[in-house]
């Protein structure tokens, strides 16, 4: 798999099926390994492992419902008192950072009204802080650390 702007991280692999699988030490199962899953991997270590973000507050692939339609959150990061920290998207490193991407991203916040979000392809990282009352967002250096 790719190298990515997230420190390296000793994943658990295996195989099952006939398909790679890695250990999510969040949902505590094993997932097949797309390339997907390898940037949610990672980012989720530097969310715990850098960051410090408590896994408690940490939700993988959160159902949603946009428009009647089911949908799925990659990261959801919950502050302390249940609300939505943060929420961010991760991509495959093959697919470029485009406009359509950080409209899904978009689509989803109008759920969950996070502070931040984020997008990554694992190559990449965009950062933005919410400012729900201007209708701005700011570009952010990185992910904030846990307060």
């Amino acid at each position: 798999m790719n190298e990515l702007i997230f420190p390296q991280v000793k994943l658990t692999l295996s195989i099952e099926h006939g398909k790679t699988v890695v250990f999510d030490f969040l949902r505590k199962k094993n997932i097949v390994l797309t390339p997907e899953e390898w940037v949610r991997q990672h980012l989720i270590h530097y969310l715990v492992h850098v960051r410090g973000y408590p896994k408690s507050l940490i939700s993988v692939e959160d159902g949603l419902r946009y428009s009647g339609m089911k949908k799925r959150s990659d990261v959801v990061v919950y502050d302390k008192a249940g609300a939505v920290y943060m929420l961010v998207e991760c991509k495959s490193p093959r697919v470029r950072m485009h406009q359509k991407s950080m409209e899904q991203l978009s689509l989803y916040n109008q759920h969950y009204k996070a502070h931040y979000i984020a997008l990554t392809n694992g190559l990449s990282l965009l950062v933005y802080q919410m400012d729900y009352d201007t209708r701005h967002f700011n570009l952010q250096n990185d992910i904030p650390d846990y307060k």
